[in-house]
C-alpha cells in the first residue's frame, strides 16, 4: 500500500461516489415523485452524466475505472497489475455504498412519504431498485439474467477499448469521459429493459448491501430468485469477453507499434 496506491483509490473512491450519487439519485427522484420529475431518458442521461463526471473527477490520477468489471478485464487483457485489482474494487465499492448513504438520507422524508415507513423490496410502493437492480417477472437468473448481463458489459469494454485505443480513431484525452459517458447512454437506452443495465459490479452490490443494512432486509437479496449475484458475476465474464473480440477483431490485426 505505498502512497501511489492510495492516492489511486482515493481516486477511484471519488469517482465512484459521483457516479453513484448522481446514477441512484435520478432513481429517487423519478421513482418518489411518482414520475413527475422525470422519466425513464432522466435516468439513462444521469447515469451517463454521472460515469463522464466520475471519469473527469478520477482519471487523472487511477485511470477512472469506477467498475471492478472494468478493472478485471484490464488486468486480464493488458497487463493492469494485478496487485491492485483488489485495492480498486474496495475504493469503489467504497465509493459506491457512501454515495448510497447520501441519496438516502438526502431523500429519506421523501421515502416517508411514499411507502409510509415500510420499506418494501418490490412491489407499488417497493424502493430498493433506486439503489440495486432488480429483473422483470419474466426473467430469470440463468440463463436470460446473466446473458442480459454479459452482452451490456461486453459492448462497454468493447467501446471502451476502441475510446482508448491511440492506434486507432481514439479521441482527445478530454473528449475520452464524454464519449464514454456516451457509451452508458446507448446501452442504457437499448438494453435496459430487462433488468437495468447493471453493468458495473460495484454499482450493484454496495447499494444493495447499503439497503440491507438500512431498512430493506434480506429480501434485497432473495427477490428475483436470488438475483444478487446475476450483477455481479455477468459483467465480471462480459468485460473480459467484450475486451477479448476487440482485441482479436482489430488489435489482431492492428498490433501495437514495436
Amino acid at each position: 500500500m505505498r502512497p501511489p496506491l492510495i492516492r489511486e483509490m482515493a481516486a477511484e473512491f471519488l469517482g465512484t461516489f459521483v457516479l453513484i450519487v448522481f446514477g441512484c439519485g435520478s432513481v429517487a427522484q423519478v421513482l418518489l415523485s411518482g414520475h413527475a420529475n422525470g422519466e425513464y431518458l432522466s435516468i439513462n442521461l444521469a447515469w451517463a452524466l454521472g460515469v463522464t463526471l466520475g471519469v473527469y473527477v478520477a482519471g487523472g490520477i487511477s485511470g477512472a475505472h469506477l467498475n471492478p468489471a472494468v478493472t478485471f478485464a484490464l488486468a486480464v487483457l493488458r497487463r493492469f497489475p494485478w496487485r491492485k485489482v483488489v485495492p480498486y474494487g474496495l475504493a469503489q465499492m467504497a465509493g459506491a455504498f457512501v454515495a448510497s448513504a447520501v441519496v438516502y438520507v438526502t431523500y429519506l422524508d421523501a421515502l416517508h412519504q411514499f411507502d409510509g415507513g415500510t420499506r418494501q423490496v418490490l412491489g407499488p410502493q417497493g424502493t430498493a431498485g433506486i439503489w440495486a437492480t432488480y429483473p422483470q417477472p419474466f426473467l430469470s437468473p440463468l440463463p436470460g439474467g446473466l446473458v442480459d448481463q454479459i452482452v451490456g458489459t461486453a459492448l462497454l469494454l468493447l467501446c471502451i477499448f476502441a475510446l482508448t485505443d491511440k492506434r486507432n480513431l481514439a479521441p482527445a484525452a478530454n473528449l475520452g469521459p464524454l464519449l464514454i459517458g456516451s457509451v452508458v447512454l446507448v446501452i442504457g437506452m437499448t438494453f435496459g429493459y430487462n433488468s437495468g443495465y447493471a453493468i458495473n459490479p460495484a454499482r450493484d452490490l454496495a447499494p444493495r448491501l447499503f439497503t440491507y443494512f438500512a431498512g430493506w432486509g434480506g429480501e434485497v437479496f432473495r427477490a428475483g430468485a436470488n438475483w444478487w449475484w446475476v450483477p455481479i458475476v455477468g459483467p465480471l465474464i462480459g468485460g473480459v469477453l467484450g475486451g477479448w473480440v476487440y482485441d482479436l477483431l482489430i488489435t489482431r490485426y492492428h498490433p501495437p507499434e514495436s
